[in-house]
């Protein structure tokens, strides 16, 4: 380990990183680089990482475990990237537990440390202040390509350290030069660019968002007239995007073109490198194709950063301005840096559309086909939650069974993620593959599936609702029902009176081998049965009783609607509430009776054990 007080750098070293005024806290621009690192390297720890007199701090860190992400420092004893500070270079370890220049660090051990890449950042006269780190807490041979893509970064977490100390050197000195003064403000200004696109592109969840956000990053150190962004798509082809805001006739021939095109953005991507052309003359030089369309557009200057991405480039930043301007290294290093923000946001919205993808099909696949059943119209829904969680733990399902019986299921596990739905899954198919096993009361199958999902280990809770109907000759329906902690359910007649059906035993997975009961109820021709999870009842603010008060007035007023369109009705229904659960719902409809007149007699429900 590197002895601190034989390092000829240290004095230097520890007044710059002073002078940078950042301490053992988050930094917004240097947590945002540490996260973009975290996520382009695939690595579970990522860290900007500074030396002063006794310790090392983390104004950037991002995967950090407790208790180091909130104390946000460790002593020196901790600090590898001391080695980096000494060898005036980078540090990359495979595996630090095997490795003589770390293996005694006790870092190694307390924060998991196997895999290690340091990048060391420098001030402008080329003191090592630190290091920008990626660690993995398995042993990792690290490629060309991660170690080239960690190097960038830290040049431009570099710049904004210098930035930091230009802008705090010029502040201290009150601006006491005309030069300094321009430059402590492009530094500010560059600096609080950097922040707000960080915010703005955090916020981002959709391509278009991004598109938009991008157009808003001008300020009086960087203010290009236009600001776009090309993507590759599905064909292999570069598609623009922001052209919207130029003319319709550039527009209409810039609406992609291949990664080979002799344009900034094709050559950007291509080369993985920032390509600017700051006056016309260098335009028509460089991109001959391009002189008139960008001299049309009153363009003298344009410049193009590469977006980069897990596994390669997503596509490019494209800027111009209306006046020449010749990039220096600061405005440089902000571009590649807003262009790395990008790509992260697009790895964000690329990982949330496959999200959604598959949630989607995820639960298309545990939605049920209602079967045919003749004598009853059956429909039935399912409603995400608002907050925007595609899949979660609601079901429904109806099987027909011998003997003209039909069996009708609802349950809700608790959530709304893909855990969840894992596990209403599992509830779901031992549920319809004891139901075709054997013929038996809802209560003693709900038993059955209540110990198979203890004995297995699942243990999961869950309210389910099981029921059989059963045709009679008369043309009625005897229901009979079991009841595991959900909604009771509710039933509509011909008349447009509404009955709940009471009687209600403990959750699965709540009290293991406790008796449940089987209740009764005849159904009168013409009748509707609903059954549904809390969704379409509760709401945030609300009393549960008041909820069925509700439902009963809206089912009492809509007695003749159709199943399927009176399915559509309670989604809408539902929907114009704030709810923070899914909604599953089944209805099943009995055929009306042949000349019926005037309302059913009141039918009697019972239960048994």
């Amino acid at each position: 380990m590197n002895d601190e007080r034989h390092d000829p750098f240290r004095e230097a070293r520890v007044r710059a990183v002073a002078d940078t005024g950042l301490g053992a806290g988050g930094d917004p621009v240097f947590d945002r680089i540490a996260g973009l690192v975290r996520n382009l390297l695939g690595v579970p720890v990522a860290l900007v990482s500074l030396l002063d007199t006794h310790r090392q701090f983390f104004p950037g860190a991002a995967g950090l475990a407790e208790p180091w992400a909130t104390r946000r420092q460790t002593p020196l004893s901790h600090a590898l990237c001391q080695q980096v500070a000494a060898a005036q270079g980078p540090l990359v370890i495979t595996d630090a537990r095997a490795d003589g220049r770390c293996e005694a660090n006790p870092a190694v051990a307390e924060m998991g440390i196997a895999g290690y890449a340091g990048m060391p950042l420098t001030d402008t006269d080329g003191t090592v202040l630190g290091a920008l780190c990626a660690i993995d807490h398995e042993p990792r041979e690290w490629t060309e390509a991660e170690l080239s893509l960690l190097s960038d970064m830290a040049v431009a977490c570099s710049d904004s350290l210098r930035l930091r100390i230009t802008s705090r050197h010029a502040e201290a000195a009150r601006v006491s030069a005309a030069a300094v003064s321009g430059q402590a403000y492009a530094a500010s200004q560059r600096s609080e660019l950097l922040l707000t696109a960080s915010v703005l592109l955090a916020g981002a969840r959709t391509v278009t968002q991004i598109v938009a956000a991008i157009a808003q990053l001008t300020s009086p150190a960087f203010a290009p007239s236009h600001v776009g962004m090309v993507l590759l798509d599905a064909e292999q082809r570069l598609e623009v995007f922001g052209a919207d805001r130029l003319s319709d006739d550039v527009t209409s021939r810039w609406v992609s073109f291949p990664t080979s095109a002799p344009v900034p953005a094709a050559l950007a991507f291509r080369t993985g490198q920032l390509i600017a052309s700051g006056d016309p003359a260098s335009i028509r030089a460089d991109f001959p194709q391009l002189a008139d369309d960008v001299a049309a557009l009153g363009w003298q200057a344009i410049a193009a950063a590469p977006v980069p991405g897990i596994r390669g480039p997503l596509g490019a930043l494209t800027f111009s301005w209306d006046h020449s301007l010749h990039l220096d290294a600061a405005q440089k290093s902000v571009m590649v840096t807003v262009a790395g923000y990008v790509g992260q946001a697009l790895q964000r919205v690329i990982h949330l559309e496959e999200q959604n993808t598959a949630a989607r099909t995820l639960q298309q696949a545990l939605l049920t086909r209602l079967p045919d059943t003749g004598q009853i119209r059956l429909a039935a829904r399912y409603l995400p939650a608002h907050h925007g969680d595609l899949i979660g733990g609601d079901w429904y399902d109806a099987i027909t069974l011998p003997g003209d019986r039909l069996a009708l299921v609802i349950g809700d596990v608790s959530g709304h993620n893909l855990t969840a739905a894992a596990a209403m899954s599992e509830l779901r198919s031992m549920l319809r593959g004891f139901l075709i096993d054997r013929l038996d009361t809802p209560s003693a199958m709900l038993e059955r599936l209540d110990h198979a999902n203890h004995a297995l280990g699942a243990d999961t809770i869950a309210t389910v609702l099981l029921a059989y109907l059963d045709r009679q000759d008369d043309g009625s329906h005897l229901l009979h029902w079991s009841n595991a902690g959900h909604p009771f359910p509710s039933v509509v007649t011909t008349g447009g009176e509404v009955a709940t059906l009471p009687g209600t035993d403990p959750l699965l997975g709540a009290r293991h081998r406790r008796p449940r009961s089987t209740h009764h109820y005849r159904l009168p021709p013409g009748a509707t049965l609903l059954m549904h999870t809390d969704g379409l009842v509760e709401t945030r603010d609300g009393v549960i009783d008041d909820g069925f008060a509700r439902l009963h007035q809206f089912l009492g007023g809509h007695r003749d609607t159709a199943p399927a369109a009176l399915a559509d009705q309670l989604v809408e229904y539902a929907d114009t509430r704030i709810r923070e659960d899914d909604v599953a719902l089944i209805i099943a409809a009995t055929a009306p009776a042949d000349g019926l007149t005037g309302r059913p007699a009141a039918a009697r429900c019972t239960g048994t054990a």
